[in-house]
């Protein structure tokens, strides 16, 4: 039996749109074998309308790299225990993605290395602010060129705690993107290219005073705070109650802080508070960013 742990993810981090995210530490777990057929079991908090068929997205990912090394499908007996929240911009979909990469290169003997993996997982996510702190963990930066994939981490454990808020809505990361204006003003590029700099400053070098000024964004936080009531106000009441910084979550609509330890717990009432202010019931979380990524094991006994 192959059992791959993938942590959640938090994407963009304000500024770093589609290009930065960090590994958090809260994991689904994914467990194999083969069997006669493709079967799935559902375990977890989050089981409701995962698909159980050939529709899955973990199954249809395992399917595209078994393709591009030219393998024969094998049904596996799937098990998918589910503690990342879907649809709340903690990349739960990345998990499966990268999940299901795993699962499927084990069991065709790993032909493909990590760095080949987290190639296939950024073509099919479309960007690879998820995949790649899934795959690598730590807090990372990945360009894109149209024939090369640059990963880079800038910190594997960062000296602060990721204060995590997951109102109670479902944003489709579809509907967050179409609000999205088709084009940006030079002064706007310039505002998030400086903040981008100063972000990767601030958490290679462990100056985390400046991500209050370094999470801030003009791409999509603005645009998506329509989505979200009180999202702007809870940002902002973060940074007031102690953190160092505050952005959106991914496509939303969660959002996460970075705070001291001291900091937590009045960090996550306070944008809590104001999210109820605005009539949004949300569950916090302080967690710390995972520092290994996605990790297979082997095992001879089921799960």
């Amino acid at each position: 039996m192959f059992h791959v742990k993938v942590p959640a993810t938090s994407a963009n981090l304000g500024p770093g749109f589609d290009c930065m995210g960090l590994a958090l530490t809260l994991y689904n777990n994914f467990y194999a074998e083969k069997s006669d057929k493709l079967e799935f079991i559902l375990k977890g908090t989050y089981t409701q309308n995962i698909p159980t068929d050939e529709r899955n997205l973990l199954w249809r990912t395992a399917c595209r790299l078994w393709k591009k090394i030219d393998y024969t499908p094998t049904p596996l007996r799937i098990t998918l225990d589910s503690c990342v929240p879907p649809a709340r911009g903690l990349g739960s979909s990345s998990t499966a993605v990268v999940g299901g990469l795993m699962i499927a290169n084990a069991v065709a003997g790993n032909p493909l290395d990590r760095f080949e993996l987290l190639k296939l997982a950024s073509e099919i996510e479309g960007h690879p602010d998820n995949v790649t702190p899934a795959i690598c963990g730590g807090i990372t930066l990945t360009v894109m060129t149209k024939d090369v994939l640059i990963p880079r981490c800038l910190a594997k454990n960062p000296l602060f705690k990721s204060v995590v808020v997951i109102p109670d809505i479902l944003v489709e990361t579809e509907k967050a993107r179409k609000i999205l204006p088709a084009s940006v003003s030079r002064a706007d590029v310039i505002y998030n290219a400086s903040r981008v700099g100063l972000l990767v400053d601030a958490f290679i070098n462990e100056e985390y005073s400046l991500l209050a000024v370094a999470t801030q964004d003009k791409i999509h936080q603005n645009q998506r705070a329509s989505l979200i009531p009180g999202m702007t106000d809870a940002l902002n009441s973060a940074v007031e109650a102690g953190a160092y910084g505050a952005a959106l979550s991914g496509s939303g609509p969660t959002l996460i802080a970075f705070c001291p330890d001291g900091n937590v717990d009045t960090v996550a009432e306070t944008m809590k508070a104001v999210l109820s202010k605005h009539s949004l019931s949300s569950v916090t979380m302080a967690l710390d960013v995972d520092s290994e990524g996605a990790v297979l094991t082997t095992t001879s006994s089921s799960y």
